[in-house]
């Protein structure tokens, strides 16, 4: 199974690009925490009640953690950091928190590996064998 992209045109009036056609990777759907829980029963010896329960006290473990500024790894996966979005000051000693920081967000990096194969370039692990296909409902001349 490929990825799903279409295309669009960059529209912007002010882009440097603009005219420019672009591929957009289309959502297939949703998988939620059950139907992961389910995928995942069925690939080991383990209850999907269990897996649901550790999965649930994972969520508030890491929201502790990351709340207290940790950087979360789940080898295998990736890990989780907090990225703050902040409004700049003329000098650090008139920088605020209050003031200056506007919001936060979770910055995600996937877990990569380097082999001599690719040349020496990493490998997302999450990004391994993915091919892309153009949607049938491109309908673009």
């Amino acid at each position: 199974m490929a990825v799903k992209y279409k295309l669009y045109q960059d529209n912007r009036t002010t882009s440097t690009h603009k005219g420019m056609w672009y591929a957009r990777a289309l959502v297939s759907g949703i998988k939620d925490t059950k139907t992961l829980a389910d995928q995942i029963q069925q690939n080991v010896s383990v209850k999907k009640s269990d897996v649901l329960a550790v999965l649930d006290e994972l969520v508030v473990v890491m929201s502790l953690w990351l709340g207290e500024g940790y950087r979360i790894k789940l080898d295998g996966f990736g890990s989780f950091k907090v990225g703050l979005k902040t409004k700049p000051a003329e000098t650090a000693r008139e920088f605020t928190a209050a003031k200056h920081v506007v919001g936060s967000r979770i910055n995600f990096q996937p877990e990569t590996h380097w082999t001599s194969a690719s040349g020496g370039v990493r490998n997302r692990v999450f990004l391994d064998g993915i091919t892309c296909e153009e949607t049938p409902e491109n309908a673009v001349e």
